[in-house]
This record gives structure tokens, C-alpha cells and sequence, in this order.
């Protein structure tokens, strides 16, 4: 949804953020960001888990979250992962 919402959302911000319009257009434009959907927003987007969906504690490199990456890397599925153990 983000993807799709991008370049009208970047369109209003830079009417907005242009000071040589009119206050009033500047003011409608703020209206019309403010009414798109909230899951238009890049910044709602949550890096998940991709085997079990969990949002915190993902790694970035891996797309798996810590609980994950180890019961993976005690079995040996994942290549150059050695968990250690003493």
C-alpha cells in the first residue's frame, strides 16, 4: 500500500514544503495527506519474521527473528551459522 500511495504522497509534501504557493493551496494539500489511509506511510511498515511472522528482534540480513535464526542454526539449516555451546 505504501508503494502505491508513494508518488501522490510525495506530491503533496512538495506542495506543502514549497513556501512560493499560496497558504491556501498549501493548506489543501495538507488536508488531502491528511485524509489518505495511514498504512499508505512508509514508516508504518514492520520488518517481520518470515517463517513465523514475530515483529520484534528480526535481523535484517537474514529476514528471521532470533528465536528462529537459533532453532535454525542448532539443527544446522542455516549455512555458516555454528551456535555455540560450553
Amino acid at each position: 500500500m505504501a508503494a502505491n500511495a508513494a508518488a501522490k504522497r510525495a506530491r503533496l509534501k512538495a506542495i506543502i514544503g514549497d513556501r512560493t504557493k499560496p497558504m491556501d493551496e498549501r493548506f489543501a494539500a495538507t488536508l488531502k495527506l491528511s485524509e489518505m489511509p495511514r498504512n499508505s506511510s512508509p514508516t508504518r511498515i514492520r520488518n517481520r519474521c518470515e517463517m513465523t511472522g514475530r515483529p520484534r528482534s528480526v535481523y535484517r540480513t537474514s529476514g528471521l527473528s532470533r528465536i528462529t535464526l537459533r532453532d535454525m542454526g542448532s539443527k544446522g539449516l542455516v549455512p555458516g551459522l555454528t551456535k555455540s555451546s560450553w
